[in-house]
């Protein structure tokens, strides 16, 4: 996972398991499983696989593979709700619960296995609303039981990419996916998946094997200019996905990306105030939210933020004035407490010299009397 950390993130962080490790773990638990044996994959009770018919397939997926899969998810009461049919995503990019990402990769092709998932590697505390039906909504803290048959896996050549519709489709996918995910405050599992969609929204591939500043991709200028303009939005969302984790000067360089081809879009001049105002920059953040609100004037959003930004740049201005003021004068007072042992010195030394004269005078009188009577 990306180092840019939210501690709002209600998953653990098991992304990082590279093949090596998912290899070590299938080695520790191939040899345990059978028809009727249940599998503790994380040893801790929260993550637990069941093989309900077994696979002759010698092939597993692997991490950033496509797979093609069926899954039912049942709440403990029976009650379904989640269910797929042949549906793709790849390995380990967050477009399933983490519980079924974690899992897959230990089952085989032709494979049929129970997943009882954990809320905490499911969609934890918050749960899942279901907008056409709430009666199939995902209480929060639920444990879901999945039946998953793995169908197929594919590790994708570069050759598979070279296709304007197959990168499309891709990178919107984890556009919408990442949207799901920020929606709920998971925004460094969105990063990650903004992240993804950039690499699909590109005309390039990727393929070491390409000549230098050859496109990898033959397209048309309007295929350039939908890929741009899914891409401008993807680095939109990324930004504010990095505001969101105060990750200002990552949030900058997506943002800039937008401003470049479109100096105007509102949304990145927003955006890009916002950020300014997260590094202390209150007036140049006011700048960019009145060219945002005279573009789009009937975002309530913008001109509340800037509405909130003015009145804070005035309390600013206001506490700077103080702080000036009270600089000044104890700058008048030390001035003042500097001069004031110079005029009392003057009067003060003076006195003391007519003291000084007058007992000079008078032990000069007792001595010649002395010496008077001394010598008569």
């Amino acid at each position: 996972m990306d180092t840019e950390k939210s501690s709002n993130s209600s998953f653990e962080d098991l992304s990082n398991l590279n093949e090596a490790e998912m290899k070590q773990m299938k080695e520790e638990v191939e040899p345990k499983i059978d028809e009727h044996r249940v599998v503790d994959l994380l040893g801790n009770g929260q993550l637990i696989k069941k093989t309900l018919k077994k696979s002759n397939n010698p092939i597993s997926p692997q991490r950033g593979e496509l797979v093609k899969l069926s899954f039912t998810g049942k709440l403990d009461d029976g009650t379904v709700v989640e269910k797929e049919e042949n549906a793709y995503f790849h390995v380990g990019d967050y477009e399933v619960v983490q519980g079924l990402d974690l899992a897959i990769p230990m089952m085989f092709v032709g494979e049929v296995a129970e997943v009882i998932v954990d809320s905490r590697f499911a969609y934890g505390q918050i749960g899942l609303k279901n907008e056409e039906d709430p009666k199939l909504s995902i209480p929060p803290d639920a444990k879901i039981t999945y039946e998953v048959h793995l169908l197929d896996t594919k590790f994708e050549e570069h050759a598979d990419l070279k296709n304007f519709e197959i990168r499309k489709k891709y990178g919107n996918r984890k556009k919408e996916r990442a949207n799901f995910w920020y929606n709920r405050n998971e925004f460094n599992i969105a990063i990650q998946l903004y992240r993804r969609a950039l690499e699909y929204l590109d005309d390039r591939d990727g393929d070491p094997e390409a000549n230098i500043d050859t496109e990898d991709l033959e397209l048309s200028n309007a295929d350039l200019q939908s890929i741009l303009d899914d891409r401008l939005v993807v680095y939109n969302n990324l930004a504010m996905a990095q505001i969101k984790i105060s990750a200002y000067d990552a949030a900058l360089a997506s943002v800039e990306h937008v401003l470049r081809c479109q100096p105007n879009n509102h949304k990145a001049l927003y955006r890009k105030g916002r950020i300014l105002e997260g590094k202390g920059d209150t007036k140049g953040a006011i700048s960019l939210l009145q060219r945002a609100a005279t573009l789009e004037p009937d975002s309530r959003t913008i001109q509340q933020d800037l509405a909130k930004l003015i009145i804070k740049a005035r309390r600013e201005e206001h506490n700077e004035k103080e702080m000036y003021q009270k600089m000044l004068g104890h700058a008048k007072k030390l001035e003042q407490n500097s001069k004031q042992p110079l005029k009392r010195a003057n009067p003060e030394s003076s006195k003391l010299k007519v003291l000084g004269y007058l007992m000079g005078s008078i032990l000069i009188g007792v001595a010649g009397v002395a010496m008077y009577r001394y010598k008569y």
